[in-house]
């Protein structure tokens, strides 16, 4: 009998079973995201819901998608930078301080980060 693997969100420990929903790590991610330099804001994942607008901060977890395989985590984040600001750095900078806070916070395996830029606003 073989045994399934588990997805990479999910701990089995001799005490029990570990396992961190999808929205707990995006809103994990979305605290990291909003203390990065140059963020004005997170945007919705999805243009419907309105382009350029910039969610509150009970809602930015609607900002971030988290895809769970049987490896890794891919994560998508989509934000509003502030104007002026270089926007590739601002994104390196998201992906690193998101990939550091899952590590130390979850131990989560990581497939990639993708980070898209809806929009650029003074801050």
């Amino acid at each position: 009998m073989s045994e399934r693997p588990k997805p990479p969100n999910t701990r089995v420990l001799p005490e029990g079973t570990i396992e961190v929903a999808p929205r707990a790590i995006a809103s994990l991610v979305a605290q990291a995201v909003s203390r990065t330099y140059g963020i004005v804001g997170m945007a919705p994942a999805n243009l419907r819901d309105s382009f350029e607008q910039v969610l509150r901060k009970e809602d930015q977890h609607r900002g971030i998608g988290v895809q769970i395989s049987r490896e890794a985590i891919t994560i998508d984040i989509y934000i509003v930078v502030a104007y002026g600001v270089r926007i590739s750095e601002v994104a390196q900078q998201v992906i690193s301080t998101v990939s550091y806070t899952l590590k130390q916070s979850l131990g989560l395996p990581v497939a990639g980060i993708n980070v898209h830029v809806q929009g650029v606003r003074p801050q």
